[in-house]
C-alpha cells in the first residue's frame, strides 16, 4: 500500500510542466528514461527526489567488482553522427538502487530516537564518583490490552498519575524510515528538579531520595562558581524535601544558582556563545557530574526548555508582558524509567538507586507529593484568544513591509487561543485525545507542577544527538541531526485527493522558498560546531503526514567537532529559524514587538538530556499548555515577502484545530485505545494511509 500511494503521488507529479520542472529545475526538453529514473529512485528513498542544486546528494558507491558504466542500448550501426538523444538509448543492464537513508541509518547502528534495547542493569560510577546501581524489571508487551501487567496497563496507569504528580511521558506514535520509531518513555515522583528563570537556577530535591543525590548537586554548583560562571548560591531546608528528619540534618534540600551576567555583545564568537554563563551552565554542570558510561540511556534530565531562553544569549528589547512567576526551564531527574519499545515489541521498568558519601537511596520509598488537578472556576481572568479575528492578517502586512527593506528575510509569529476545561476534561484526558487523533513523534504529558502542564504532539525533531561508532571519516564522533518543517497544506478526504495537495505544495515557490531558507540558516548553524563537509542534507522536501496536515521536511545532519557536545549543538540551533524567522536577531525582535502575548513554553523545546553524552528533543509545537485551569493552544505560520495575510491567518487556525478539537471535542474513547502506547494508532510518515482521527 505504501509503495502504490507514492508511485501514484509521483505519477501525479508528472502531469503538468510545472511538476515536471520539481525534477528538472532547469526544464530541458523531457526526457523518457531519465524521468522514470528519477521516478523509481524517489520510490526507493520513500520520498521526492532532491532537486535545489544547493543541496549535497549522496552518491551511491558502486560495488567494487563493477565495471565501467557504458551504453549496451543502441547497436553503433544505428547510432547517429551527431549528438544522439538520451531518449533513444533503451538500458539493457540492472541499476544499483540509490543509497537509501533508512539502510545508512542501519548501518551506523542510529537508534530513530528508540531505547537501545532492554539493558541488563548492573553497577556504575559517575565522572563525579556517584555510585549507580541501575535494575531492570521486564514488563509483558501487549500494545492492543489493559490488562494489569502488560505494558499497555502500565503506560495508562502512567498518565492517570500525571494529573496530579510531577512527571514527564515522552511518546512516539509515528515512524519514517530513517527518521523515526515508535517508543515510550516515562516516570513520575523525581527526586530531583531543576528550573530556572532569567539568571536564577533553583535545584531541589523533591523527597528523601533527591537528599541523599544533594551533595553532588552541591559540588558541581560550587564548581561553577570556582569557574565564574555562577556568582552566588543561597542553600535553603524547607521549599523541597524539608522535614525530612535528622539524618539528613545541616544538608540543604535547595539550592538557588546566581549566574554571572553575560558578556556584551561582539566580545565572543558564535562558536563560544554555548559555553557563556546561563542556566545551560548548570545544566552542564549536573550531566558533567553524573554522566557515566551504560548501555541503558535512560538516565538523565528530562523537561521542557522555554522559548525565553533565547534570550540568556540575543539582548533584545522586550515588549510583552510577563508573568513574573513563568519559568524558563523544567527538567527532573527520574530514579524510575518506564520504557516501551513498539518497534521491539518489549517493554520494561528500569529503577535506579544512588550512592554517594556514605549514604544511599537503596531501600529508601519512591514516593512524592502529589496536588491533584484544579479545572477553570475563576481562579484568574479568561480571554478566549490573545489576537483578534483579522488582526494577525494585519501582523502578516506589517511583516511584509519589514522584507521589503531587507530587514528581515522570514518572520515566524502566532497566535493564542484558549479553552477552559472542566472537572471532566484533566490533562490526561487531553493526552490520550491527542494520541489517538494526531499521532507524532514527539508526543508528550508532563506535569511540571505549580498546575502547569504540558501536553502536546509536535511534529518536528529540534536536536537530537547520538553517539556513532565511525562517522563519514571512520571515527567514533556525535552525529547531530535536525528536520526543519516549512510548507503545510490540508489533509485531503482520500488518498488521491492527499497527492492532488501534496502536488500543490510541491508546485508551490513560496513553500519551497520557506523550506530552502529554514534548511540553509539550519546548515549554518552546524557548520560553526561540526566537522568541514560533515553538514549534508540527506532529506529534501520530503512529505510527511499528519492528521489535518500534510508537511514539507528536510533531514540535516552533521558530526560535531570533538570539543563540542550535545548542549553545544542544542544552543547552536536555539531557536529554530522554524519558530522566529531569519536573521536570527532581527526576527526575535521583530516577533517580540509584533505578538500580542509571551509565547512561555511555546517554540522551545522539549525532552531528554541523556546522562550518556546523547540527546533527543522535539520543538514545542502543536501543544496544549494547561495553566490554572485554562487551556492555552498557540500556532504560527512562516511569512516571506509573497506572503498572503489572510491564507497565514486560516493557516494558524487550522494548525491549532486539532489542540482546540482535542480540548472541546468529547468524541466517545473507545474502551482500548490502542493500548496506551499508540502502537495501533501509529502513523507511518509518507504512506497516506487517509485521515487519523
Amino acid at each position: 500500500a505504501m509503495y502504490s500511494h507514492i508511485y501514484v503521488l509521483l505519477l501525479t507529479l508528472t502531469l503538468t510542466r510545472s511538476s515536471i520542472s520539481l525534477i528538472f529545475p532547469s526544464s530541458p526538453p523531457l526526457n523518457p528514461s531519465i524521468l522514470n529514473q528519477n521516478l523509481q529512485n524517489a520510490i526507493n528513498n520513500h520520498s521526492s527526489p532532491p532537486h535545489h542544486r544547493r543541496f549535497a546528494k549522496r552518491k551511491a558507491p558502486l560495488p567494487i567488482s563493477s565495471p565501467p558504466l557504458r551504453n549496451l542500448a543502441t547497436p553503433t550501426s544505428l547510432r547517429s553522427s551527431s549528438n544522439p538523444s538520451p531518449s533513444s538509448f533503451v538500458a539493457k543492464t540492472g541499476g544499483i538502487g540509490a543509497v537509501q537513508v533508512a539502510d545508512e541509518a542501519a548501518s551506523l547502528g542510529l537508534s530513530l530516537g528508540a531505547p537501545s534495547g532492554r539493558p541488563q542493569g548492573g553497577h556504575y560510577m559517575t565522572a563525579g564518583g556517584v555510585q549507580i546501581t541501575s535494575h531492570v524489571t521486564p514488563i509483558v508487551f501487549d500494545a492492543g490490552s489493559n490488562k494489569p501487567g502488560t505494558s499497555g496497563a502500565a503506560i495508562e496507569d502512567l498518565i492517570d498519575e500525571l494529573d496530579g504528580r510531577r512527571g514527564v511521558l515522552l511518546q512516539s506514535s509515528y515512524e519514517f524510515p530513517g527518521r523515526y520509531a515508535r517508543w515510550s518513555l516515562g516516570f513520575v515522583d523525581p527526586p530531583l528538579e531543576v528550573s530556572g528563570r532569567k539568571d536564577k537556577c533553583t535545584v531541589r530535591a523533591l523527597n528523601k531520595r533527591g537528599m541523599v543525590i544533594m551533595p553532588a548537586v552541591l559540588k558541581a554548583l560550587r564548581g561553577l562558581v570556582d569557574s565564574g560562571d555562577v556568582v552566588g548560591l543561597e542553600e535553603s531546608r524547607g521549599g523541597g524535601a524539608g522535614g525530612t528528619g535528622d539524618e539528613f540534618e545541616g544538608m540543604p534540600d535547595t539550592v538557588q544558582a546566581t549566574i554571572a551576567p553575560t558578556p556584551p555583545p561582539g566580545t565572543f564568537s558564535e562558536e563560544e556563545r554555548s559555553r557563556l554563563p546561563s542556566l545551560f551552565s548548570v545544566v552542564r554542570s549536573l550531566v558533567k557530574e553524573f554522566g557515566y558510561a551504560s548501555p541503558d540511556g535512560q538516565l538523565g534530565l528530562y523537561g521542557a526548555f522555554g522559548y525565553d531562553l533565547t534570550f540568556q544569549f540575543e539582548p533584545i528589547k522586550f515588549s510583552q508582558k510577563r508573568d513574573p512567576k513563568q519559568r524558563d526551564l523544567l527538567l527532573y531527574l527520574p530514579d524510575e524509567v518506564l520504557v516501551v519499545d513498539q518497534d521491539k515489541r518489549d517493554a520494561w521498568r528500569i529503577r535506579y538507586d544512588f550512592g554517594m558519601d556514605g549514604r544511599s537511596t537503596a531501600g529508601m520509598k519512591r514516593e512524592g507529593e502529589e496536588e491533584a488537578f484544579e479545572w477553570y472556576r475563576g481562579q484568574v481572568p479568561y480571554q478566549a484568544r490573545d489576537t483578534k479575528k483579522g488582526k494577525f492578517a494585519n501582523a502578516v502586512d506589517l511583516a511584509k513591509r519589514e522584507f521589503a527593506v531587507g530587514n528581515l528575510f522570514e518572520a515566524v509569529i502566532s497566535q493564542t487561543f484558549r479553552e477552559r476545561l472542566d472537572k471532566h476534561t484533566p490533562p490526561s484526558l487531553l493526552f490520550r485525545r491527542l494520541r489517538k487523533r494526531n499521532p507524532s513523534p514527539y508526543g508528550f504529558l508532563m506535569n511540571l507542577g505549580e498546575q502547569e502542564y504540558l501536553v502536546g504532539a509536535s511534529p518536528e525533531m529540534f536536536v537530537r544527538v547520538e553517539s556513532v561508532a565511525n562517522d563519514d571519516l571512520g571515527r567514533r564522533a556525535l552525529r547531530v541531526e535536525t528536520c526543519p518543517i516549512s510548507g503545510t497544506v490540508a489533509r485531503g478526504a482520500d488518498a488521491l485527493e492527499d497527492a492532488k495537495n501534496i502536488q500543490a505544495i510541491l508546485s508551490n515557490e513560496k513553500e519551497e522558498s520557506e523550506l530552502t531558507m529554514c534548511t540553509d540558516v539550519d546548515r549554518n548553524d552546524k557548520s560553526r560546531i561540526c566537522e568541514a563537509g560533515s553538514v549534508k542534507v540527506i532529506g529534501r522536501r520530503q512529505i510527511e503526514m499528519y492528521s489535518r496536515l500534510i508537511h514539507t521536511v528536510d533531514h540535516v545532519e552533521g558530526y560535531l567537532r570533538k570539543e563540542f557536545d550535545a548542549l553545544d549543538a542544542f544552543l547552536g540551533h536555539t531557536w529554530s529559524v522554524t519558530v522566529c524567522g531569519s536573521p536570527k536577531a532581527w526576527a526575535t525582535q521583530f516577533v517580540e514587538d509584533t505578538e500580542n502575548s509571551a509565547r512561555a513554553w511555546y517554540g522551545g523545546a522539549v525532552g531528554l538530556v541523556g546522562f550518556d553524552g546523547n540527546m533527543n528533543t522535539g520543538l514545542t509545537l502543536r501543544t496544549v499548555r494547561v495553566k490554572n485551569g485554562i487551556a492555552e493552544i498557540r500556532a504560527g505560520a512562516t511569512l516571506l515577502y509573497d506572503s498572503n495575510p489572510i491564507a497565514e491567518e486560516q493557516e494558524t487556525e487550522l494548525k491549532a484545530s486539532a489542540m482546540i478539537d482535542a480540548v472541546v471535542n468529547a468524541e466517545k474513547m473507545e474502551a482500548d485505545d490502542g493500548g496506551g502506547e499508540g502502537a495501533e494508532s501509529g502513523a507511518r510518515g509518507g504512506q497516506g494511509k487517509g485521515r487519523v482521527g
